[in-house]
């Protein structure tokens, strides 16, 4: 049996004044699903360095579009895909079209701005990509996973 979720979609203005309302949403939603403050500012810098790129590139100058955030709330993860078309999608369809990324893909996409795909892979737990039509990536925060100090002592976050 698949296991269950919550799903909250938004759909935005192709404008980074928006990056910030991502960012308190994406805190709340996190918070809620009982991530650390750890998780929480990891998965913010990541949301938004994909946000950001959808923004920039997405568009040309003169075009307007709109950008689509999902957030699918597990019991013990949350998964956010970003999608820069705006268009309005089903959440288990986009999951099974998903696939990783390769090095290659770092080459053309998310690199302005910052690192890019690498920076999100390093923060997010795991990180999906589609290119057609336009850009969608998924990247999943594992809640509640043991994490190990820099001493070795293992810590659980709850």
């Amino acid at each position: 049996m698949p296991q269950q979720y919550d799903y909250i979609e938004m759909k935005f203005p192709s404008s980074a004044e928006y990056v910030g309302l991502i960012r308190l949403t994406l805190s709340g939603v996190l918070s809620r699903a009982g991530a650390s403050y750890d998780q929480i500012e990891d998965s913010k810098i990541a949301v938004s360095e994909a946000v950001t790129n959808a923004v920039k590139h997405a568009y040309g100058e003169d075009e307007t579009g709109e950008v689509l955030i999902g957030f699918a709330v597990y019991s013990d993860k949350v998964e956010i895909i970003v999608a820069d078309h705006g268009q309005s999608f089903n959440y288990e369809a986009v999951k099974e079209e998903l696939g990783p990324y390769s090095e290659d893909d770092n080459v053309n996409y998310l690199r302005e701005g910052g690192l890019g795909l690498f920076l999100i892979e390093t923060l997010m737990d795991e990180v999906y990509l589609k290119k057609d039509p336009g850009v969608t990536i998924s990247m999943t925060k594992f809640i509640n996973e043991s994490q190990v100090h820099l001493n070795g002592e293992t810590i659980v976050n709850r």
